[in-house]
């Protein structure tokens, strides 16, 4: 009995922690990690500062762990769809066309979660800072070597390790999502993906 009901307030604390960061990763992409404070999310969700304390004791945690939902959201919604495709162009275009329908359907109101943070968090030197570029490097790396694999398949001249194709092709991710915020025009998109469609026949073979 004991630990019927231990196990019911675990996953009553584990579901209130998922609906917490999930709150918290769409505040911070629109406000920004540095304005995601416990406070702010206790007002926000209209519960105590002390009840929140108890799921993140400093706000430096709560921003590494809203990170951390954020990567699993991304992972869930692009990176674990493209993976189910066999390796070459096929998964390399699943990945970008996922990006772009993730930022383009605001998965984050404030477009893609890490493209904000990382911004913010660039040149300000900590764990937050550590964690962003963590998830920058996965990001590109799983670009480079799907490149790779396309060059291995025969379906594109990519020579070394793609990390070259990897850094252009997020590139046109990024500039698609900034510039769909700021002039409120979803036709960034478009050109991104024309842009990456150009990129990717010029090294077909």
């Amino acid at each position: 009995m004991e630990s019927t009901v231990r196990d019911g307030r675990i996953r009553r604390g584990d579901e209130t922690r998922r609906r917490l960061l999930r709150r918290a990763v769409d505040l911070a992409s629109v406000e920004g990690l540095d304005g995601l404070t416990i406070g702010r999310l206790a007002q926000e969700l209209e519960l105590s500062k002390s009840g929140l304390f108890a799921h993140f004791g400093s706000k430096e945690e709560l921003q590494l762990a809203t990170v951390r939902a954020a990567r699993a959201i991304f992972g869930q919604t692009v990176v674990t769809p493209a993976l189910e495709r066999p390796p070459g162009l096929d998964r390399l275009r699943a990945l970008l066309d996922g990006w772009l329908a993730y930022s383009r359907g605001r998965a984050f109101p404030g477009g893609c979660f890490f493209v904000r943070a990382t911004h913010e968090y660039a040149a300000r030197p900590g764990a937050v800072r550590d964690a962003l570029a963590e998830v920058d490097r996965e990001w590109l790396a799983l670009l480079g070597a799907s490149a790779v694999e396309a060059g291995e398949t025969g379906e594109l001249a990519v020579d070394g390790d793609g990390a070259q194709l990897a850094y252009e092709l997020a590139a046109y991710l990024d500039a698609a999502n900034v510039r769909s915020l700021l002039d409120g025009d979803l036709a960034a998109y478009d050109r991104a993906e024309a842009a990456i469609g150009t990129r990717l026949r010029a090294l077909s073979r």
